[in-house]
């Protein structure tokens, strides 16, 4: 049976979507089987970090809402063998869908896949409970910024609250000389305020923000430092799942 693996966020730019383009990106370069879903609804962009936006008709809710089925809203992404998008809906959608929905959903794509991993909207809202329906780990996107991180421990304790328990944290955009000066928090401040387990840091890079807006996720250069911190991470979400 596959694993869900959820990609959170307190507040939008920390670079979830980009985590979750090049964490998919990672495992179908592995042979797995990944099916990446958008349920960041109105405001979708995964599609444009893979550069599949122009693939898009069905989305997720036109599945849960039971328009469509599954298949017909699944894109492949025809550089991997088996990596696969579901796209968000482009606008706010009124229909009703509810946390058992998302459970059905990943429980007949998990028959499938090795690997759900679920961009979810930024914040605490209902759209985080839906997406975190069905979880067997969050992974909370922060930067080294004040804000953001407490804003990723709000979500961390509203996880908790709904019942997803293996929860880990990753640090984005981190640039060690501003750190050095004391202009943001410290690793250790960081580490100090959240109270997950810390798995990861990426340190800020044009590159990534460049590929990102060429729909090439960066891991899909083998080799690079990026590509091996990004790989690295990885192993350790792998860890956590068991």
């Amino acid at each position: 049976m596959g694993k869900v693996i959820l990609i959170a966020s307190g507040k939008g730019g920390t670079g979830k979507t980009l985590f979750a383009a090049n964490i998919g990106t990672l495992l179908a370069l592995r042979n797995k089987n990944v099916v990446l879903i958008d349920m960041d609804l109105g405001l979708r962009n995964l599609d444009l970090y893979l550069g599949l936006e122009n693939k898009v008709v069905y989305n997720i809710m036109d599945v849960l809402s039971g328009v469509c089925g599954i298949k017909k809203a699944l894109i492949k992404d025809k550089r991997f063998e088996s990596l696969y998008l579901m796209a968000a809906s482009p606008y706010r959608d009124n229909r009703d869908i509810t946390p058992l929905h998302m459970q059905v959903l990943c429980e007949k794509l998990k028959q499938e896949f090795d690997y759900i991993i679920i961009d979810a909207p930024a914040g605490v809202g209902d759209g985080l409970e839906i997406a975190a329906a069905a979880a067997d780990i969050a992974v909370i996107i922060t930067e080294a910024e004040y804000a953001s991180v407490r804003d990723a421990d709000v979500v961390d304790a509203k996880l908790r609250e709904i019942g997803v328990t293996n929860i880990c944290c990753v640090v984005n955009k981190v640039n060690a000389e501003l750190m050095a000066m004391g202009a943001v928090p410290s690793i250790t401040d960081i580490t100090a305020k959240l109270h997950m387990k810390m798995i990861g840091f990426i340190q800020y890079d044009d590159n990534v923000y460049i590929a990102t807006n060429r729909g090439v996720p960066i891991v899909f250069k083998p080799g690079t430092y990026i590509e091996k911190n990004f790989s690295n991470i990885l192993e350790r979400i792998i860890e956590e799942l068991g």
